[in-house]
C-alpha cells in the first residue's frame, strides 16, 4: 500500500515541507488561481482549505510535469 499524499483539515503532516491546496478534478487543464501555500513541520495539523473540494498536497508531489 502506498503512502497517503492528500491532506484533509485535521489530518497530521507526515514530514516536513510546503504543501499547497489541489483541486477535486486533479488534471492539469484544472488550475486553482492563487493556491494558498503552507510551510508544514513533521505532526502539524492541517488548516482549512479555502473551499470543502480542495485538498492539501506537498508541493514536489503537486507538480503536472
Amino acid at each position: 500500500m502506498g503512502e497517503q499524499t492528500e491532506y484533509e483539515k485535521g489530518d497530521k503532516a507526515p514530514n516536513p515541507g510546503v504543501y499547497t491546496e489541489v483541486g477535486e478534478a486533479r488534471s492539469f487543464h484544472t488550475q486553482i488561481t492563487n493556491p494558498k501555500r503552507i510551510t508544514m513541520e513533521k505532526g502539524d495539523t492541517f488548516p482549512e482549505t479555502t473551499n470543502k473540494d480542495r485538498k492539501w498536497k506537498k508541493v514536489e508531489k503537486a507538480r503536472v510535469h
